[in-house]
């Protein structure tokens, strides 16, 4: 198996660990990290409804014009995100790293979500 492989089935294993105890509701709905070599996402989703309430990209072009490194990148998708679920109506939800390490750009995403205001 290719070291490509076995890192994206442990990361696998490890979201799947974390699903069991991190889900979605109404009232906490999840935030949902997915990281890429040079983009960052995270999306606000209910799961007992199956949908996602607010989401913020790196790709966005506000974010994506400046010239600043992917940690504070992550970090304005955080304030992003929070500023996109006040407005949806968000206040308080928990946190779903997705699998990755709460380290470097995770971690600057979230501050910058509690930055902007989210409680998890």
């Amino acid at each position: 198996m290719a070291i490509k492989n076995k890192k994206v089935y442990r990361r696998y294993r490890i979201k799947k660990r974390i699903r069991k105890v991190v889900n979605g509701t109404t009232e906490m709905p999840r935030i949902s990290v997915f990281r890429s070599n040079s983009h960052i996402s995270a999306q606000i989703v209910d799961d007992t409804k199956g949908v996602t309430l607010a989401s913020a990209t790196s790709m966005v072009p506000s974010i994506a014009t400046q010239k600043v490194t992917k940690s504070e990148k992550a970090k304005l998708v955080g304030q992003l995100l929070a500023e996109r679920a006040k407005e949806a109506g968000i206040e308080k939800c928990c946190f779903d790293r997705g699998g990755y390490l709460y380290h470097g750009r995770v971690k600057s995403l979230a501050e910058g979500a509690r930055e902007g205001g989210l409680k998890f």
